[in-house]
């Protein structure tokens, strides 16, 4: 019987991995259910091997995000720091629980992780349906064709360059008098010799923006950071706490809340919020194993297995967010999730109502 608990526990972990690395979280909501119902660990004892999943699997996934460049470690360790009061005390309550009730809350955990992921799939697919890539509208791709086709088709674009040409027409009787006079249009074009002194000056402070629009997916978020923090504390504190809640009361990383906070109150790109993500989900589980340190055994061997599959599912994963598209991703997780919460639900919410 062992051997076929450590047979099945490997495809369940790298399972779980390549969830972790592949959608910056939401896989391990699997790692419970898994230990439960696959490998016969207790609800408890499920919650807390959970945990040393969701860590391994953070770390490897983390690393491979780090390497890409797509963490924003400031706005992430902020965020766990928020969040560790919220896993203490998920962690105590959770122990506290009665196993029946703690699986029938995890059952409803999963139906609304699958109606998140649901509304997550339907706009990707919007955005990717309706808006370009590079944010670049078909009005100005038409203009462009448009002007194209004119200097082809015609001499149409000579008037137009000619518009200009007039301009400067208009211009020159004004520049021979000056011409003629160079010395006293000195003393009024001070005002306008400083300008072209200070032309220069002013390209330096807009080189630093300048040094973001090379790498939009790693300095935009910056920006967007620093200024949605004095604008929504209350929101990113609040958020904070509930993943660090979710994460010690269920022994789940809470990537699905995660993710979706990184984008929407810090502005950070999906990619980005994805390798962030990770780091919140690292800190929080930590915290909530250091509150469950000796609270009760584990099967240690099944869980090191378990868990370095899922370390190589988290680097697999990492590689198939350039390669597959996310919507197909989000999708086929939230159906899954939808069937194990209903399977659960049937299992357990018959054990909570029986006398």
């Amino acid at each position: 019987m062992s051997v076929l608990i450590a047979a099945a526990a490997l495809p369940c972990g790298l399972l779980i991995g390549l969830l972790l690395g592949a959608l910056g979280g939401g896989g391990s909501v699997l790692a419970v259910p898994a230990l439960v119902y696959v490998l016969g660990q207790s609800p408890h004892e499920a919650t807390a091997g959970a945990l040393i999943v969701v860590t391994v699997g953070a770390v490897t996934g983390l690393v491979c995000h780090a390497r890409a460049g797509r963490v924003r470690w400031a706005a992430g360790a902020v965020f766990g720091a928020l969040g560790t009061a919220g896993s203490y005390f998920g962690s105590r309550w959770s122990a506290a629980l009665d196993p029946t009730v703690l699986m029938a809350a995890f059952a409803g955990l999963l139906l609304v992780v699958a109606a998140m992921l649901v509304s997550r799939g339907l706009r990707e697919r919007r955005a990717a349906d309706g808006v370009r890539p590079l944010g670049v509208s078909t009005e100005t791709e038409t203009v462009h064709s448009v002007e194209t086709v004119h200097p082809e088709e015609g001499r149409d674009p000579v008037p137009l360059r000619d518009v200009p040409e007039p301009r400067t027409s208009h211009e020159a009787p004004e520049p021979v008098p000056l011409r003629g006079a160079p010395e006293p249009a000195a003393s009024p074009g001070t005002p306008e010799a400083t300008p072209s002194h200070e032309t220069p000056e002013p390209p330096e402070p807009a080189r630093s923006p300048d040094t973001a629009g090379p790498a939009p997916c790693l300095d935009r978020p910056a920006h967007s950071a620093h200024s949605a923090h004095p604008t929504r504390p209350v929101r990113f504190a609040l958020t904070a706490s509930a993943v660090g809640l979710l994460t010690g009361f269920f022994g789940v990383g809470g990537g699905f809340v995660v993710v979706p906070a990184l984008t929407l109150v810090l502005g950070l790109e999906m990619p980005v919020a994805i390798g962030t993500s990770l780091l919140v989900i690292l800190l929080n589980s930590l915290t909530a194993l250091g509150t469950r340190a000796g609270t009760g055994s584990l099967d240690w061997p099944l869980l090191a297995g378990f868990a370095a599959c899922a370390a190589l599912g988290s680097h697999l994963g990492n590689r198939l967010t350039t390669r597959l598209r996310p919507q197909t991703l989000t999708t086929a997780f939230a159906g899954l999730v939808t069937v194990l919460a209903l399977t659960m639900a049937a299992t357990a919410l018959p054990r909570l109502w029986s006398p």
